[in-house]
């Protein structure tokens, strides 16, 4: 009897299932005119399932991580990143809280993984203690030796540019152009990071912002001793109505020697720097090649085998 009600239930389900897929849907005429005439509002979570992975999830792990790293970091320390990042070129348009939450990832991520390399390894627990914490400190202080490189090769970027720039600004100046007209020249010929804060300027200039204050700015920005020398300059010029086109003439001359001696200093420091690799590497080798046959000779003088 059971099977049988089994088998009446079984073959009704498999009938409805069938009748559903052949009888037609019945069709709503004013969700048909919105499908056809109008867009159907996203919910929320299709939008949120749209967006990347580093978006919905990585993200919001960062910026929680850089609101916790910003609310213990002292005001000081803060602006001292907000400067160290302006000098650097703001590199990947990071904030501070962007690079605290990088230095408080970095820390977080190097911790664990000693962590766990220790325990994996089945080292003892004064190891774990110990070398969670110091990984930890290391990997939070990391980005700050990232960005003292960064700011300086930028620095000697903008340095080796200089001479080149001052030199085209000459050209394009004594050519009849204006000091805004030939650094927009000096953009458009070349892509570097002193290029960049000429481009600034150009920009501030044309929002309305003084050219002097600007170029101020641009001195603060790149923070090179050759760069303030040579705003100042230009600066004083202006205030005096002296003409543009003979300070940048002597400008170009004074970088070109300063490029030349610098030049000369490194030629100068070459056998300096050299004596330590030798030292280290080839003199050593040179005495085994030289005094390597006479040690059977010295072994069997002295009685040894």
């Amino acid at each position: 009897m059971s099977t049988a009600i089994l088998s009446l239930a079984v073959a009704s389900g498999v009938l409805l299932f069938f009748i559903g897929l052949v009888v037609p849907k019945r069709v709503d005429p004013i969700q048909t005119r919105l499908t056809t005439y109008a867009v159907r509002p996203r919910t929320l979570e299709e939008i949120e399932l749209q967006q990347p992975f580093i978006e919905r999830v990585v993200n919001p792990i960062f910026r929680r991580m850089a609101s916790i790293v910003t609310s213990r970091t002292p005001q000081k320390t803060i602006e001292e990143i907000r400067h160290d990042l302006m000098v650097a070129g703001n590199p990947h348009n990071l904030m501070v809280n962007d690079f605290l939450g990088i230095k408080g990832l970095c820390a977080v991520v190097l911790a664990g993984f000693i962590l766990f390399i220790t325990i994996v390894a089945g080292m003892p627990l004064l190891y774990r203690l110990l070398g969670a914490p110091i990984m930890g400190v290391l990997g939070f202080y990391l980005p700050n030796f990232w960005l003292k490189s960064r700011i300086k090769a930028r620095k000697k970027e903008i340095q080796l540019a200089l001479p080149d720039c001052l030199d085209l600004l000459v050209i394009s100046v004594e050519a009849g152009l204006g000091f805004d007209g030939a650094m927009q020249k000096v953009c458009d010929k070349w892509q570097n990071e002193l290029t960049k804060e000429f481009a600034r300027v150009i920009a501030e200039t044309r929002l309305g912002k003084h050219r002097r204050e600007a170029l101020k700015a641009m001195a603060d920005r790149a923070e090179v001793p050759d760069v303030t020398s040579f705003i100042g300059a230009v600066i004083q010029a202006d205030q005096l109505g002296v003409s543009i086109g003979r300070i940048l003439v002597i400008q170009a001359e004074q970088m070109r020697i300063k490029r030349r001696q610098r030049a000369e200093k490194l030629a100068h420091e070459a056998p300096i720097k050299m004596l330590i690799p030798m030292a280290l590497f080839m003199l050593p080798t040179v005495y085994l090649v030289i005094l390597g046959p006479m040690v059977p000779k010295l072994f069997a003088m002295f009685g040894g085998k």
